[in-house]
């Protein structure tokens, strides 16, 4: 215990709770997932019929860990949420409703899911740590509608989870229904998340991810000629139509990290909704060879497809002026010379 007091502020402090006559579930911890090898997936299943209306505070999440002889692990990017009010705002972004299906990534010791449960979804949550998998098992033992996954999400089948999860989870009228996506990932994985669900379409409706602000202002501005666009901002605004809802100050994390965080939400778009483009695979391996000689003009990098006079062609055909570079080009751009080049 005193290791982890150590940790806090200053202006925090803590007062073990008197002993209870019987168990509680326990308290928050921010999700983590790393990435690493691969293990056989647990499935871990916990069914009652209760729910649970205790808040999360950094008190209860202190004395959980410590009961537990855990602490955050820095190699796996763990920074434990210490606000309730933050995990609420969370899941009203998301607009989570009785019924819903949400998916949680890294629940930790699951301040969010409780959240999440109490608002009254349906919870499939996909935590690496087995530590901590093994803590939400049981701070939910007596609660039915969630299942805990033990498994590196990075490297998981979550199409047929998710498929699987939603089987049974339909509308009255029968129809089907898309899950949500509700999350506080570790910063370091947050592109590889992002490019994980967003194509995801058929499954979520809305992604919704606390990252670090820095990255989240980065993922969500697609503005032109500036030196953080990316392919990654093209991939985004293909798949979905991205927003910046808030900030999240670095104190309400234990530890507290050296970056403040943000809230994102993407709301994903159904395949109809897609980009018109021949090949969406060629589309995207266009727009990152465009991107690997970010300074030269595209009838240069590009000319590995076709020669550099049939490039300036399909520059023209598309609107553009040949001595156009990536950073130029907007998504509406990009879709353009793509159909013009599968035409040549």
């Amino acid at each position: 215990m005193e290791s982890l007091l150590q940790s806090l502020p200053p202006n925090l402090s803590f007062s073990p709770s008197p002993p209870r006559t019987r168990a509680r579930p326990s308290p928050s911890a921010h999700n983590s997932i790393p990435i690493s090898a691969a293990r056989t997936p647990t499935l871990l299943v916990v069914a009652a019929n209760t729910t649970t209306k205790n808040e999360d505070d950094y008190h209860s999440t202190l004395k959980y860990l410590n009961s537990r002889g855990r602490f955050p692990r820095k190699s796996l990017g763990q920074h434990y949420m210490l606000s309730s009010s933050i995990n609420e705002q969370l899941v009203g972004v998301a607009n989570v409703k009785e019924g819903d299906v949400v998916l949680e990534i890294g629940p930790g010791t699951g301040s969010l899911t409780n959240v999440l449960v109490n608002a009254g979804a349906s919870v499939l949550a996909i935590e690496k740590d087995p530590h901590m998998a093994a803590l939400v098992r049981e701070r939910f033992v007596n609660i039915n509608s969630v299942k805990v996954l033990q498994e590196d999400f990075t490297k998981c089948h979550i199409r047929s989870h998710l498929f699987s999860f939603l089987g049974c989870k339909t509308s009255l009228d029968g129809a089907s229904q898309y899950a949500k996506v509700v999350s506080n990932i570790p910063f370091n994985i947050s592109t590889d998340v992002v490019k994980l669900l967003l194509p995801m379409g058929e499954i979520f409706s809305e992604v919704v991810l606390l990252l670090q602000e820095e990255t989240a202002l980065r993922l969500v501005d697609s503005s032109l000629r500036r030196s953080e666009y990316r392919p990654i901002n093209i991939f985004i605004n293909f798949y979905s139509d991205p927003e910046y809802k808030f900030k999240v100050p670095r104190t309400n994390f234990f530890p507290q990290p050296n970056v403040d965080a943000a809230v994102v939400i993407f709301r994903l778009k159904k395949a109809a909704d897609y980009p018109p483009v021949s090949s969406i695979k060629s589309f995207f391996s266009m727009v990152n060879s465009a991107f690997n000689g970010k300074r030269k003009m595209l009838r240069r990098s590009l000319q590995h497809i076709c020669t550099s006079i049939e490039i300036e062609a399909a520059l023209e055909n598309a609107g553009l002026v040949v001595t156009s570079r990536p950073e130029e080009l907007t998504l509406d751009d990009f879709v353009r010379l793509h159909n013009s080049i599968s035409k040549v």
